[in-house]
Parts: C-alpha cells; structure tokens; sequence
C-alpha cells in the first residue's frame, strides 16, 4: 500500500499539467478532467485509510522513498512521504471537501471563459497542499509550503481585470513571505542543531537541545503559521483574498490553506512541548487573533469578509489549543476537520446567494431570501448552528472540547484563556447570528435597488460574474435581483457539507475514537477544569445563547437600514479591520520607506564619500606627483643632487649624535 501514497499527489499533478499546458483545447472538458483526478486522488486516499483502520493503532504510519532530491557530502535531502493517523486526517479533508468544490465549481464558473486555467489552478493547489501534508522532512514540506502559497496567489488574483484581485493576491503574496521568513530560518536551525531536517530524526533528538534553541525553532514555526493561517500580526491579508472566486475562499481560505499553520504546529509537537516560552507566545496569539477576527466579522456587510473574519477567528481557536500542548492538539485537529465542513458550506452558500443576487456581496441588500433559496437557506442553517456551538452539531463538540482545555490549563493562565475562549464564542454567536437574520429573513431589501448602487466602505460592488446559468442573471449594473435557487451541481456539494456540519463532531466524540485515532502521533493528555467539563458546557451554551438574542435584538427586531449608520468607535474600527492595514502602512510601509532613505543617506554620505573622498586624494596626489615628470634633464639632476645633499646632511648627523 506505501507505493500508493505518492498516487496522492501524482493525480491533480497531473491534472494541473495537462490543464495549464494542454490548451483551449481543453476548454470543453478541462472542468471535468480537474474534477475526475481530484476525485481519485480522494479515491486512493479512501483506499489507503481503509488499510490504515486495519493495523494496530501503533503501526499505522507508512512510507514511501522515492528518490534522493540532494545528496552533498554530509548534507541528505530525500523525497519521501510519511502517511500516519495526523496526515490521513488532512489527506482526507483536502481530497474530500476538495472534490466537493470542484464539483460546486463546474456550475459556478460555467460561463467563465478561463474555467480551464480555474480547475488547472485548483489542482495544482490540492498537489502542493498534499505535498504538504505527506512530506516526511521540513525541507519538503517548505515545497509544498511555497507551492500552496503560488497557487493562492494565482486564485486569489484570477480576475486580474480587477485591480482589486490583482492588488489583493499580491498582498496575500507578500505577507505570506514574511511568514516563509520563519519556516526557513527554522529549517537551518534545525539542521545545525542535529544535521537532519527529517521529522523522525528532529523530533526524536529534541532532549539533545538547549530549551534556547528550541524556543528559537519553535517561535519562527509559529512565524510561519501566523503567515498562512492568517495569525496575529499576519493577519490582514485574509479579508482581502475573498477577492477570488468564491469556491477559491472555501477551499483554500476555509478548509485548507489557513489551517496548515495548525497542521506545522501539530506536527512539530516535541518541539513545542520542550519550548514552554514557545508554548505560551502560541496560546497568546490564538486567543488574540479569536477575539480579533470575531470582533471584525461584527462590523463586516460583505458576506464573504464577514466570514474571513470568522475563519480567522475558528483558526485562532485552533491555534490556542496547539499552544495548549497534549491537552489540546487533538482537539485543535478535531475542530480543523468539524470546521473544514461547516465553513466550506458556508462560503459554498455565499457563492450561492451570490450567484442569485447578481454577485451582490452586500448583506444590507438582502433579506428574506430563505423563500427564494430554501435549499440554500437550509443548507447554510446548519453551517451556522455548527459554528456557533448548537448542541448536537459538529461545532458543539469541538469548539466546547477546546474551551474544557483551555480552563484545564490551569492557574491565572487558564483563567484567562477560559475567559476569552468564551467570550469569542459569545461573539461567534452574534455576528453569526447578524449574518443569517440579513441575509435570509426580514424585509426583502433588495427590491428597487440598483445593484451597482454606493456601499459599505467594506465592500466591493459587484465582483464576481460567474454565471451559473446566463439567462439567470440581470443586468448586474440596472437591474433588480431575482433571487432563485442554484442549481443541482451547485446544491449537491452544499448538501453533503452540511451532512458533515451536522454530524461529524458527534462522530468522532463517540467512545473518544479521534481521540484514540490521533493520539499515537500527537499525544493526549486529560485535561480537569477547576469549575468541571458539565459548567464549561453549561457556559458555553449559556454564552452562545446570549450572543444569538443580542444579534436578534438589534439585527432580527428591528429593521436593517440599506446603508449603514455611521456606528460606534469599535464599530468604525471593526469595519476597518482593527486599523490593521493603517498599522501595517504606518510601522511597516511608511517605516520602511524612512528606513530606506536613511540608508540612502548613509550610502550617499558616509560610504560614497569615502569611496570618492579616497578616490579625490588619490586623485589630488597623483596630480602633484605629476609635476615633478616633466620631461626636462636639469629638473631631475636638481632633484638627484637635492636628494642626494639631504641624504649626506642625515649621515653627518647621525654620526655626530
């Protein structure tokens, strides 16, 4: 079975090369061929967790050498994957919600006339996130790493048309750099500090290195996924990326790309729990990042962003329980994968409504469109019940395990953690709850209203044109929005993920079998909550409670204006993300550019005028050494006799003395 794993990767490798270089004549089925490998990459990764279930628990993990990539001298990079309980469990996410979108994708770009390049793209993006995920050495997984980061930026800026797309993948780009900064300088530390890269061999060693060292390779880890999983301070680059077309915000900025910061984290587990100073920057800046992105989904009216901030949010959740150590990587996995169900529906269901609103992204010109779209409306329901932690469904089990270990850690820390894990949970509710009361109940405010008309400050006017159907669509700039339901193609994948949101959590909380499923790999350790599990639970349904009837008082009770009032100081403040990019543009931008012109100073002045003051002197002597050839026979009899009475006068002196 091990000759299978790289099957895996060959399949949308294979898709991306034959779509990105096979040509228009293509066009026709590219959509199908994309669609077909992603599946049977989905395919043999059912095959190989089948045989995987038949091994015991401890003799799961299978690998596959394929060649050596760089042997020189002591230094040995091999391409090989690593398939255990952590990488099947991602294998089977990206493949399975991957296929799923690019299904729901057929029929939302079927009038796009690059939908070949899209698919093209989107298997190229599931090759490098696989890559990723089953590379047995950091080396490898930095390709992967770098290709899930060129295919974002090439679906992020799809629509290069758009000046906004185009700025947007290119900020997406760059912020992702600085997080690449971190994995690499991490590779190197590892490297010098026990001569190999490949996972075995680094976490096995771990107890060989000084705490410093580790503390070191585990905060640029930590650099590197605040990069891709759009962490505090890396952050503002994810509501910008819903640029690109929706099925692109479900997979790559929903269900994947942003939790393979998590998967580093997890993954480098040993080294974590060896680097307790690395150990609580992490939990920090989850627990920020939480508060952060749920705080800004409150003030967002474009659809699409205000789930950017509650993607940002979940992953913060799972980026505090990594930083929990063994109590909390299981469940920072288990809430990925609950996540990865009910968040891709939920973008699927934006894209949906979008596609019957004339890619109207503004939930201020929606309203009461659970009649018109009742597939939708059920579909994305329970998105929404997962994700704000409803009993039963899948974001109540996960979410409420990460808050249980949150208080078990303890002491003030615990406390604190608790705290603000429940807060965001409240927050989670309102904003959550705000999005379903605009979007599909209430007055139907997009009658009489032009749909090219001003908008919120955070939104862009009408930015996608896919066109599920063509006869469908108005004339998106004059027209009133007939709202309708999508249809099968589209439907179908929104129905399976909602199946998922529903009962995935439940599943796997029964008798703790993800528990059981990941702990030979990441390690488990029962956490005790000093108010106990039954109050955390108590609390945290209490708390969901509350923020859903404070959405419902302000956003269910009373009618919602087209135009949005001018708000409260947090409110303004959400709306522009915190004042993230302004931060960026002040310290970094504008800092930069102040650093730069310092440094042109002190090159003009103080290197340039050595270089040129030596050069001058130099220049200035040789001018005056010039005098002296001349050319004329009595000058240098002069200047031999002068010498020579000078060397005479010196050798009397010194006799004399």
């Amino acid at each position: 079975m091990e000759n299978l794993i790289a099957l895996l990767i060959a399949a949308p490798l294979l898709g991306a090369a034959v779509l990105l270089c096979g040509g228009r004549r293509l066009d026709a089925v590219g959509h199908w061929i994309g669609t077909v490998l992603a599946a049977a990459s989905f395919v043999v990764g059912v095959v190989l967790f089948a045989d995987m279930l038949g091994k015991d628990p401890e003799n799961r993990a299978m690998h596959q050498f394929l060649f050596s990539w760089i042997p020189v001298g002591g230094f040995q990079a091999d391409v090989a994957f690593q398939l255990d309980q952590l990488s099947m469990t991602f294998v089977l996410l990206i493949t399975g919600v991957g296929s799923l979108i690019h299904v729901y994708s057929i029929g939302y770009m079927e009038h796009d006339e690059r939908r070949r390049r899209f698919f093209g793209y989107l298997n190229l993006f599931l090759a490098a996130m696989l890559l990723l995920v089953l590379a047995d050495n950091y080396l490898l997984l930095y390709v992967g790493w770098e290709g899930v980061g060129l295919a974002s930026y090439l679906l992020i800026g799809f629509w290069q048309h758009k000046p906004s797309a185009a700025t947007a993948a290119k900020k997406a780009f760059l912020v992702n750099r600085v997080g690449d900064v971190g994995l690499s300088i991490a590779i190197m530390l590892m490297f010098t500090t026990f001569g190999t890269f490949a996972f075995g061999p680094v976490l096995e060693a771990t107890g060989e290195a000084t705490e410093g060292k580790l503390t070191a390779i585990g905060l640029m880890l930590l650099l590197a996924a605040c990069g891709k999983s759009a962490q505090v301070p890396l952050q503002s680059w994810l509501g910008d990326a819903m640029e690109g077309p929706t099925p692109v915000s479900a997979l790559i900025h929903a269900a994947t790309m942003v939790t393979a910061g998590v998967y580093l984290i997890v993954r480098s587990a040993d080294i974590f729990n060896a680097a307790p100073d690395a150990q609580l920057v992490t939990t920090v800046v989850g627990a920020v990042t939480l508060l952060f992105g749920a705080i800004v989904g409150c003030a967002k009216d474009d659809i699409k962003k205000a789930l950017a901030g509650s993607t940002m949010s979940q992953i913060g959740y799972m980026v505090l329980a990594a930083g929990l150590g063994p109590i909390g990587y299981v469940f920072a996995i288990m809430h990925l994968v609950t996540h990865g169900f009910f968040k891709a529906g939920l973008f699927l269901g934006a894209g949906s409504v979008m596609h019957g609103m004339n890619d109207e992204v503004d939930m201020r010109k929606y309203g009461g469109l659970r009649t018109y779209m009742p597939i939708t409306f059920i579909t994305f329901g329970l998105g929404y019940l997962a994700i704000i932690g409803f009993p039963g469904l899948s974001g109540f089990f996960s979410k409420d395990k990460i808050i249980e270990a949150a208080f078990a850690k303890g002491g003030t820390e615990g406390w604190i953690l608790g705290g603000v894990a429940l807060l965001g949970a409240a927050i989670t509710a309102f904003y959550m709850t705000r999005v379903m009361l605009m979007t599909f109940f209430g007055e139907e405010r997009w009658r009489n209203q032009p749909t090219a008309s001003p908008a919120e400050p955070d939104v862009e006017p009408a930015a996608e044109h896919h066109g599920a159907a063509a006869s469908d669509h108005v004339a998106a700039a004059t027209g009133e929005p007939h709202p309708h339901e999508s249809p099968r193609v589209m439907t179908i994948p929104m129905i399976v993920l909602a199946v998922g949101s529903v009962f995935a959590g439940g599943f796997f909380s029964i008798g703790d079998r993800f528990i059981h499923w990941l702990e030979p790999v990441t390690g488990h350790a029962h956490g005790h909550p000093p108010i106990g599990a039954a109050a955390v639970t108590a609390s945290t349904v209490a708390v969901m409670v509350l923020g859903v009837g404070l959405a419902w008082l302000q956003y269910g009770r009373r009618p919602v204006p087209v135009v949005a009032p001018r708000g409260s100081l947090l409110t303004r403040a959400a709306r522009r993300d915190l004042y993230q990019d302004d931060f960026n543009h002040v310290v970094l931008v504008r800092g930069g550019e102040h650093l730069t012109r310092s440094l042109v100073y002190v090159d003009h002045t103080l290197v340039d005028g050595v270089v040129n003051g030596t050069a001058a002197g130099m220049g200035g002597l040789s001018g005056r050494l010039r005098r002296i050839q001349n050319g004329y026979a009595r000058s240098y009899a002069v200047s031999m006799f002068g010498g020579a009475a000078i060397l005479i006068a010196a050798t009397l002196l010194m006799r004399a003395v």
